[in-house]
């Protein structure tokens, strides 16, 4: 393989792992599954697995579900799961000590931005308008933007100096706000001087 076919297979490699660890929905089945809402899959008849799909929590329902199964498939060949059989012939899907600590680094409690050594000079804007009708799920994103570092501009607009691109998806995706939220990146902003006092930006 020459040296610019290896580059190419090593970007697309990285790449394409960074998407799978960072998927919002495979990171929501694992932190349900850690949080201990049941999922099971029967394991014989049409009918039987008709059944218990219509039986899962609402959790799980909300995901679509050739999606969910196809997540189950691939934790279960990247060994974070696995499947226990019940003594009526069910089979329930549990974490591995291998998933239990993928779980784990994608806490929603303990999710954090990495700061790099360098600033690129640009800002972060997460803007978002959220119908009142989901008022709680607004004010946890609020909370959690706060608990981030992320400076409040205006009362549903946030500023942040570094990438965050990947966390507040998942965040997004967690509380289930994917319609009512915006990521920008931007260049300039009126009032930079004061974000860099705030963010110790030289």
């Amino acid at each position: 393989m020459c040296d610019h076919t290896f580059a190419i297979a090593k970007v697309w490699y990285y790449t394409n792992m960074a998407k799978y660890y960072y998927s919002p929905t495979k990171q929501k089945v694992i932190l349900l599954l850690w949080a201990g809402v049941a999922l099971g899959l029967a394991a014989y008849s049409p009918r039987r697995r008709r059944k218990v799909f219509k039986d899962i929590p609402l959790e799980f329902k909300k995901i679509d579900r050739r999606v969910l199964q196809r997540i189950i498939r691939e934790f279960h060949r990247d060994r974070l799961v696995d499947f226990k059989e019940d003594r009526d012939g069910g089979v329930r899907i549990i974490l591995t000590e291998q998933g239990i600590k993928k779980a784990l680094r994608y806490n929603i409690d303990t999710i954090s931005i990495k700061e790099p050594k360098k600033w690129d000079g640009k800002w972060r804007l997460v803007i978002f308008d959220i119908p009142e009708k989901m008022k709680k799920a607004r004010e946890a994103l609020r909370d959690k933007l706060r608990k981030l570092g992320f400076y409040q501009l205006q009362k549903s607009v946030f500023v942040f100096p570094f990438v965050c691109h990947d966390e507040i998806n998942f965040i997004v995706e967690f509380f289930e706000l994917r319609p009512h939220v915006r990521i920008m990146t931007v260049l300039d902003i009126t009032n930079e001087a004061e974000l860099k006092l705030y963010f110790r930006l030289s």
